[in-house]
C-alpha cells in the first residue's frame, strides 16, 4: 500500500496527507476537466491522524531571565508586545502608529491571520516599552512601528525574519529556550491562570475556533491545582458536617 511506502520511508503524517491530497487532486482533475472517467485511488476523507502537540509556554522565572538579557530598547518593545498582548510576530511588524491607542489601553491588529481585525489589550509594562522605544525612532515617513536599525534595510520597516532572528540571539544570550510564538502561548497560559475566561482569550488571540484556546487548559496546571483544591475543601466541609449530624442521631 502506498501509504505503507512512505511510511517506511519515516515521512511525516502531514507530508503524507500532502502526498495523498495531490494525488486526489490529480485524480479530480483528469475525470472533472480532461473527461477521462476512472476511479479516485484516494477515498475522500482518508488522511492520517497528525499529531496535536500542547503549545509550549515560559515560566515566570525563564521569563525574567529572558526580558533581563534584552538591552536594546526597540527589540524589548517587540517581544513586550507578543508577551502581554498576544500578538503574532507577523502583527508586529505590520504595526502602525495609528492603530494605538493610549487613552483606552488598547491596539488595533488589522488583517491579523485570516485577514481578519480584532482589538487587543496593551499593559502598563507593554505601553511603557513601546512608548520609550517610540521617543528614540528616527523620523521617518515609514508608518511601520519597528525599523531595521543596521544594514541596507536600516530605517525601512522591519522584517520578521528580523524578528525571529533576534529572538534567536537573546535565546542563546540568557540560556532560555523561547521563540516568538512561544511569548504568545505564555501569555495566553498566563491568563488562563489568572482564571481570564476562555472566550475573552479566544478574542484576544483572534483563534477561529475555541477548541484551539481551549488546548492551553491542558497545560494550565496551576488553575487546575487551584480549582482542585477549592472544589475539595468543599466536599471535605460537606462530609464533615453529615458525619457530624450522623453522630448526633446516634
Amino acid at each position: 500500500m502506498y501509504i505503507d511506502h512512505l511510511l517506511e520511508k519515516r515521512m511525516a503524517a502531514r507530508t503524507i496527507n500532502c502526498h495523498l491530497s495531490g494525488i486526489r487532486g490529480f485524480y479530480d482533475y483528469l475525470k472533472n476537466e480532461e473527461g477521462i472517467s476512472m476511479d479516485n485511488p484516494v477515498i475522500k476523507g482518508l488522511m492520517l491522524r497528525e499529531p496535536c502537540p500542547l503549545p509550549r509556554y515560559l515560566r515566570d522565572s525563564d521569563v525574567e531571565l529572558f526580558l533581563d538579557s534584552v538591552a536594546n530598547v526597540r527589540d524589548r518593545a517587540i517581544f513586550m508586545l507578543m508577551l502581554r498582548c498576544g500578538l503574532r510576530v507577523q502583527e508586529v511588524a505590520n504595526l502602525t502608529l495609528d492603530v494605538v491607542d493610549y487613552r483606552r489601553s488598547q491596539i488595533q491588529v488589522r488583517a491579523g491571520k485570516g485577514a481578519k481585525d480584532r482589538m487587543v489589550y496593551i499593559s502598563n509594562d507593554a505601553a511603557m516599552a513601546l512608548a520609550k522605544y517610540l521617543r528614540t525612532r528616527p523620523k521617518t515617513e515609514e508608518r511601520q512601528i519597528f525599523l531595521a536599525e543596521k544594514g541596507r534595510c536600516k530605517g525601512k520597516p522591519i522584517s520578521v525574519r528580523a524578528m525571529q532572528k533576534r529572538i534567536e540571539y537573546y535565546a542563546e544570550e540568557s540560556g532560555i529556550h523561547v521563540t516568538c510564538h512561544r511569548l504568545r502561548h505564555t501569555m495566553a497560559t498566563q491568563l488562563l491562570n489568572a482564571d481570564a475566561d476562555l472566550v475573552s482569550i479566544q478574542e484576544i488571540l483572534g483563534h477561529k475556533r475555541i477548541k484551539t484556546t481551549q488546548r492551553y487548559s491542558k497545560i494550565s496546571n496551576l488553575k487546575a491545582q487551584r480549582d482542585y483544591f477549592t472544589a475539595m475543601e468543599l466536599v471535605m466541609e460537606k462530609s464533615a458536617i453529615a458525619l457530624s449530624e450522623k453522630e448526633k442521631e446516634l
